[in-house]
């Protein structure tokens, strides 16, 4: 058997420098970005804060983005799942956490926001006071001589109103990542309603996405099972897959929901949304992932917090890795033994 021929130099290069030349390019995206828009923290004045920022960012997306592309122009070899244990399954929910941490850190913390000089204000108005009448002092003067002795005494400058509390560092990051809202069991409710309604909006994609492949002759290409990844995860103790489920929907959701969609723009998002489940090995599976992106996004928009994305998200995955995906392989493997 002929040995396999020698990669193309270049190629070998590529893979070496391609995913952290566009992580850096990325992070880079996401700097400008808030910089135009106005939402970079107080502390990325300093430049090493917002260094620190920026590597953060950069190095998250090196490996939990970019990472396959390691692989790139090779035949994309089986998934091995016998070295992946529970921990590792929610590695990059904790790297997504600790560039979070770093970012807002770097930006926010130990930060002191110049305050205006405060002006001083008169109790009646805050424009000068008028100069006084003198009809209306003659009016109360005995005579005009007590006029010209009558001294006239501006009001009293108070001393400005003390500065509101500076808020805790804790409640400055819930409002930057869209934590805080006035009626929390009504955004969750919402977001089950969204997340139920996803769910046959996925659903119908897949059946008009496989009815277009038919179309074009191209039925093959449509994906035959679910992704060894995800059937893996299925085949974990009920109380990992619940867990999962919920790490998902908070985790990714304050990260490109909450943190990424205000700064960078909804479509970029769900651009670096899609590119972070490359690990499925199914191209057609991410034009779902996209349109749930793409909801989610929307409901963040209109809902102004993330809550509602949040039990939106963690209800899908739930119902996929509990109900639709075990289901699902115990009707194949029912059909495959009968």
């Amino acid at each position: 058997m002929a040995a396999p021929l020698p990669e193309a130099r270049w190629l070998l290069e590529l893979r070496l420098f391609l995913p952290p030349v566009l992580a850096a390019l990325s992070a880079a995206a996401v700097d400008r970005l808030c910089a135009a828009r106005g939402l970079l923290p107080p502390g990325f004045a300093r430049l090493w804060r917002r260094a620190a920022g920026f590597l953060a960012l950069a190095f998250f997306f090196w490996i939990a983005l970019y990472g396959n592309l390691a692989n790139l122009g090779r035949a994309a070899p089986p998934l091995d799942l016998s070295h992946l244990s529970a921990p590792r399954l929610f590695l990059v929910h904790f790297l997504m956490i600790g560039t979070l941490a770093v970012w807002f850190l770097a930006g926010f913390a130990g930060v002191r926001e110049p305050r205006p000089a405060p002006v001083p204000v008169r109790p009646d108005s805050p424009l000068p006071p008028a100069e006084p009448d003198p009809y209306e002092l003659v009016e109360h003067a005995e005579n005009a001589e007590a006029l010209e002795r009558t001294e006239v005494f501006p009001p009293p400058v108070l001393p400005p109103p003390p500065p509101p509390p500076r808020p805790s560092l804790g409640r400055v990051l819930a409002a930057q990542l869209g934590f805080l809202t006035p009626d929390l069991p009504h955004e969750i409710g919402l977001g089950v309603l969204v997340g139920v309604g996803s769910w046959f909006a996925v659903l119908l994609a897949a059946v008009v996405l496989a009815l277009l492949l038919y179309a074009f002759g191209a039925a093959g290409a449509a994906p035959q099972k679910p992704p060894e990844l995800v059937v893996w995860i299925a085949g974990l103790p009920f109380a990992v897959r619940v867990l999962a489920a919920l790490s998902a929907g908070v985790v990714e959701e304050t990260f490109f929901r909450g943190f990424l969609q205000p700064r960078i723009g909804l479509w970029l998002s769900t651009a670096f949304f899609v590119l972070g489940h490359l690990a499925y090995g199914q191209p057609l599976l991410l034009v779902g992932i996209a349109l749930l992106s793409l909801i989610y996004g929307q409901l963040v928009r209109w809902r102004q917090n993330i809550w509602p994305a949040i039990a939106a998200h963690a209800l899908f995955d739930g119902v996929q890795l509990l109900v639709v995906i075990p289901t699902t392989l115990k009707l194949l493997g029912k059909a495959a033994g009968g």
